[in-house]
């Protein structure tokens, strides 16, 4: 089958402070032993690249942890080494994740010089009684200063992270929040509800979170006051200005693949011979970067034929343009007959609409996603 394009994950996994809320794979920093890091992760990256079949890498995201809390040089030298190991597109989309807390001018213009295009700021709410429930290690003073240390270092694509149905939080709140970071006018916006995972602080200690009555209002409000300031919504959770969709994620929510290194990373591959591979690596940074052998690979596995089918579900239906049947054979290899049932169940239902070959789940579909993809797996 024809490969798919290609993505490249990289994880950086230090932070200032694990936040109550997450369950990344993430560990407070005291000393950040960079130049071991960067060199484990080109190791790495090494050892993946017969897994690139000849594509060129199409978008890149160094993800963690907070990124930016790695020096300009180290990022240098990451992305010179990328460059050595892997063909990358003349049209690369090189995102990095930033918290205003590390962020400085001078960071940002040298992180622009090593390549890096697009921003992704971790606002998550420049409310500041909430950034201290949510445990951040910024204020909304710090935040302003990143977003205009971005524009200042020539970041035209730049996306905020925002959350919303926050502990107490109210619709007016909501609402003045979401206000404050479409007054910045970033490119694009990401903002999702807050949902308490397991082996967190807030799962062991859960805060009092708004109702089922009044995140929904939250959300219907904050859906329309984005589209009303010119911020289309292209997934659940992704809302962007013309031409400002992260390629990355969209490559992530088509079934594209994607190569993942660094601690606890993951990737997906496809081969030509219809095989849908997985795997991670190592978690901890300590046994990630003391490989032996260099073998930096926890885990790989060969996707079952279901398991096909209801992973490309539950990425494809995300999009709110949905996916194409063709899209569906060429990136999995199955023939779309075998959907007919489900699609069928799920359209009567109003969940699904179909027109032609294009399927997208409706506003039903949508609120009840998890159900709908569900269908696919268990079928």
């Amino acid at each position: 089958m024809p490969l798919p394009p290609l993505g490249l994950y990289i994880h950086l996994p230090w932070c200032e402070r694990k936040c109550p809320y997450c369950d990344f794979n993430s560990h407070e920093a005291t000393d950040i032993p960079e130049d071991r890091y960067i060199r484990a992760l080109l190791q790495d990256l090494r050892k993946d690249s017969p897994m690139v079949q000849g594509r060129a890498v199409d978008t890149l995201f160094i993800g963690g942890g907070t990124p930016s809390l790695f020096s300009a040089a180290a990022i240098q030298k990451l992305m010179r080494g990328i460059a050595e190991l892997i063909p990358l597109a003349p049209t690369l989309e090189a995102t990095m994740e930033a918290n205003p807390g590390s962020a400085d001018a001078d960071k940002f213009y040298a992180f622009k010089d090593a390549g890096i295009n697009r921003l992704s700021i971790g606002i998550q709410s420049f409310d500041d009684a909430q950034l201290q429930t949510l445990g951040r290690a910024h204020t909304s003073d710090q935040a302003y200063a990143a977003i205009n240390f971005a524009r200042q270092a020539g970041f035209d694509s730049f996306n905020l992270d925002m959350m919303h149905g926050l502990p107490g939080q109210t619709l007016p709140r909501a609402k003045m929040d979401l206000l404050a970071a479409i007054t910045c006018k970033p490119s694009h916006l990401s903002w999702y509800q807050l949902t308490i995972e397991p082996n967190t602080v807030f799962h062991k200690h859960p805060p009092l979170l708004p109702i089922e009555d009044e995140l929904a209002d939250i959300q219907q409000c904050g859906e329309q006051l984005l589209a009303d300031s010119g911020y289309a919504q292209y997934e659940v959770s992704a809302y962007s200005k013309e031409g400002f969709n992260s390629r990355h994620n969209s490559n992530y929510w088509s079934f594209g693949d994607y190569l993942g290194i660094g601690a606890g990373a993951h990737g997906k591959i496809s081969f030509p011979d219809g095989r849908i591979k997985r795997y991670n690596k190592k978690r901890q940074p300590k046994d990630y970067m003391s490989a032996t052998t260099k073998v930096f690979v926890a885990s790989t596995r060969t996707l079952h034929r279901d398991e096909i089918v209801g992973e490309f579900m539950m990425n494809a239906l995300r999009l709110n343009d949905g996916f194409s049947l063709q899209q569906f054979t060429s990136r999995t290899g199955l023939d779309c007959a075998q959907l007919e049932p489900q699609l069928e169940r799920l359209c009567q239902r109003e969940l699904l609409v179909r027109d032609r070959n294009i399927v997208r789940t409706t506003e039903a579909g949508r609120r009840f996603l998890d159900s709908v993809v569900a269908t696919f797996f268990h079928d």
